[in-house]
């Protein structure tokens, strides 16, 4: 593939506004999801219930989801996502409308959405690889990322504000915003699989092909299993901080302010990371991420929502830096025969603890105090923090070469 920019690559374009115009529905209702529990049931336990329901499916179907993605065509699988997931986000819309929401639909619609999005995400990682060179791949993941953090930037406080608004109005945009989705993938040209013959080997030996090439990398194992455990910490203490925000006084426009604070920092970093990628060594770039997690622990030595906030920026700024080394190889180093499942795999255990993070901060919120809740996760942060420097994977990563 010839590396043109990829400014200049119309379907890494088009791939990247149809996500941005779906991610900004997405993180509307992010901080919409949390917003409704508590206005219908006032408790940030079930809160956080809702959202270990959204992020559960990611790591039940991530399996079938990849052997979705490398035996039919990926297009028309992530369309086909999309659409499941404006169908479930406009019926809970409606349920808003007509004043039948329940906690029990609200669990269900979001565990539907999250159904979608496993299937799209094992789709999606194809359509990254085959619209950009192999060598251009780690920028790619710097611009998704960044494309993300600038989604995170406006995303929360427009889904606080159409809350305050409305209670359907964020969920009626999430449910547009799929719709732009699905025509900016057919609007696409490129393939997103190379050709390959049927696979007429049982469904089992085909799943064990991806978890043998994963596993057989010593540095993708790794990485699978340290970043994963990490999925504990960002969703988890983001649900606690609007809690906590909403604890203080905070409307929900200001929760999403601070929440687009971290989405800022995330967009500086990722226009940073080709900087810090030149500047320090890949087992530095690895290591940025974990440590910078303990910056909420200053919550410890002064309680409040804006110390707690200002405590995860250093994490927001590392983060685009230290996703552009680990994804971008992965990507890079699994042929595409293989990329559904075994990313696939990866996704399985790196996401596999990440619904328990709001669960558990949910439950430690409503049990004991917003203090000790963030002491458990400054705990687990410092845990993984010393595992990945003492790691010799990370400690031998590889080259893109």
């Amino acid at each position: 593939m010839t590396a043109v920019p990829l400014r200049r690559n119309r379907d890494f374009v088009l791939l990247q506004a149809g996500q941005l115009l779906s991610s900004v529905g997405t993180q509307s209702t992010a901080i919409a999801y949390p917003l409704l529990v508590l206005a219908v049931t006032g408790s940030a336990a079930k809160a956080g219930a809702v959202a270990f329901a959204r992020a559960l499916p990611m790591a039940l179907l991530a399996l079938p989801s990849g052997l979705a993605a490398d035996r039919w065509n990926r297009k028309w699988l992530m369309i086909g996502a999309d659409g499941v997931r404006a169908l479930a986000i406009g019926s809970l819309a409606f349920a808003i409308l007509a004043d039948w929401v329940s906690l029990w639909a609200i669990v269900l619609v979001a565990f539907v959405e999250g159904a979608g999005t496993a299937l799209f995400s094992a789709a999606q990682t194809g359509a990254l690889r085959a619209v950009v060179a192999v060598r251009q791949l780690p920028a790619a993941v710097a611009a998704r990322t960044g494309r993300e953090a600038g989604v995170l930037v406006a995303g929360p406080p427009l889904g606080g504000a159409l809350f305050g608004l409305a209670r359907a109005l964020p969920f009626l945009v999430d449910a547009v915003s799929y719709a732009f989705s699905s025509l900016s993938l057919l609007a696409m040209r490129t393939p997103f699989q190379e050709k390959r013959e049927a696979d007429p080997s049982p469904l089992r030996s085909r799943l064990a092909e991806g978890f043998r090439f994963l596993w057989s990398r010593p540095f993708l194992r790794t990485c699978a299993l340290l970043f994963g455990l990490a999925n504990f910490l960002g969703p988890g203490l983001l649900l606690a901080l609007v809690v906590i925000g909403t604890r203080q006084g905070l409307s929900g426009g200001e929760v999403g302010v601070l929440v687009a604070a971290f989405g800022a920092c995330v967009l500086l970093g990722s226009f940073l990371s080709p900087l810090v990628r030149r500047a320090l060594p890949v087992r530095a770039v690895l290591l940025l991420e974990l440590w910078t997690w303990l910056g909420c622990a200053a919550f410890l030595v002064h309680p409040d929502v804006f110390v707690l906030m200002a405590g995860l920026l250093p994490t927001a700024l590392a983060i685009p830096s230290t996703d552009s080394v680990v994804h971008g190889y992965r990507i890079a180093m699994t042929p595409d025969h293989l990329l559904g499942r075994a990313e696939s795999v990866r996704t399985t255990i790196s996401l596999l603890i990440a619904p328990l993070g709001p669960l558990a901060a949910g439950a430690l919120l409503s049990t004991v105090s917003a203090r000790a809740t963030i002491a458990v996760f400054a705990a687990f942060g410092l845990v993984l923090a010393v595992l990945g420097t003492l790691s010799p994977s990370i400690r031998a990563a590889p080259s893109i070469d």
